[in-house]
């Protein structure tokens, strides 16, 4: 998913920013919000609908750039985006990836109500990590990436699907964007490839997340302005949870509030942790670089020292883990956040 080690300079905030060890000091635990009015009724988010857009991603086969699993499943994407009556555009671009491999790889984005003046981003990932690097098993083999990638994006299909069903009289009063980024989990990961040189190093890019990368030096469409972004990453396992995670807490306070605080109050506090965690290095890092403010929303484990659950980055993220609940309790959740603005 991301790269778990520090980097000097990469983020000016109050945040640690995390690689693969854990922070220092236990997540603080914070009140539960007092319960509050009566919330807008919304659409009911079909977690059967997610669950299938997740396996079709996943049927495709390891979506890792320059391969044709890859190019297959972009095409599905627009071509899904679109049946749903969505504006969509390609951004394609040209990358090196941290082993020296020369990549070809596109940003899929994708307006609901385009004409809307205020906007929400709904961000997400939809390439696969080449490798499992840490499977203590199967290192070298490729991954199917079902919670980490494909759960992501199908929660944002189903979506902007449920919002494409609505009546005129029904709809949000914002636009929604979905925000595809691509070639984000091929990067260096200096616990598992300490032997492996990061040809990026003092490059000034880093090697996660070349996607958002590229489109915050080249924000499409021209001159985008969000009211804020919601980065799905990693939220279709059984037993998912969410923390609060460091730089969504320093960059989008209020939006980390407003999201943790409608999932409490629709019944999904067990999943929406009031828990406060360090920050990691994800696509949110350049979104909020290039000025929309950004939380991310991503699989903690809820006890103990690790930063990402058991299946990260293994063999293991598959469709076995998929839980339809997880799915649900994300989707649910951001629907009724849509339908507040």
């Amino acid at each position: 998913m991301k790269n778990l080690l520090p980097r000097l300079g990469l983020l000016a905030t109050a945040t640690v920013l995390l690689t693969g060890c854990p922070a220092d000091k236990k997540p603080a635990e914070t009140a539960t919000p007092p319960a509050a009015a009566e919330l807008p009724k919304v659409p009911v988010f079909n977690a059967d609908t997610a669950y299938a857009y997740t396996a079709r991603q996943v049927a495709f086969g390891p979506r890792v750039p320059n391969s044709k699993a890859h190019i297959a499943c972009g095409n599905y994407l627009v071509a899904t985006l679109k049946r749903f009556g969505l504006t969509v555009r390609e951004q394609p671009f040209q990358a090196m990836t941290f082993d020296g491999t020369q990549i070809s790889a596109r940003n899929i984005i994708a307006q609901y109500q385009p004409q809307a003046a205020r906007r929400i981003a709904l961000f997400a990932h939809w390439d696969t990590r080449p490798f499992a690097d840490a499977d203590k098993a199967h290192k070298n083999a490729p991954m199917d990436g079902a919670s980490d990638g494909a759960s992501a994006v199908a929660t944002a299909l189903e979506i902007v699907r449920e919002l494409s069903l609505q009546p005129e009289k029904m709809a949000p009063n914002v636009g929604v964007d979905v925000m595809l980024m691509d070639a984000e989990d091929w990067g260096h990961d200096e616990t598992f490839q300490a032997g492996v040189k990061n040809q990026l190093e003092g490059s000034g890019s880093d090697s996660w997340c070349l996607g958002s990368q590229y489109w915050a030096k080249h924000v499409v469409p021209t001159g985008y302005k969000a009211q804020y972004g919601v980065l799905l990453d990693m939220v279709g396992a059984k037993g998912g949870r969410f923390t609060r995670e460091g730089v969504s807490l320093d960059k989008a306070r209020s939006v980390v509030d407003k999201i943790w605080n409608t999932a409490a109050k629709i019944g999904y506090s067990d999943y929406f942790l009031f828990t406060d965690t360090s920050g990691i290095v994800d696509d949110h890092v350049y979104t909020n670089q290039a000025g929309v403010p950004t939380v991310d929303i991503y699989d903690h484990p809820p006890y103990g020292n690790d930063f990402f659950p058991a299946y990260h980055h293994t063999t293991a993220d598959n469709m076995g883990i998929i839980d339809r609940k997880t799915m649900k309790a994300v989707g649910q959740t951001l629907l009724q956040v849509l339908y507040q603005e």
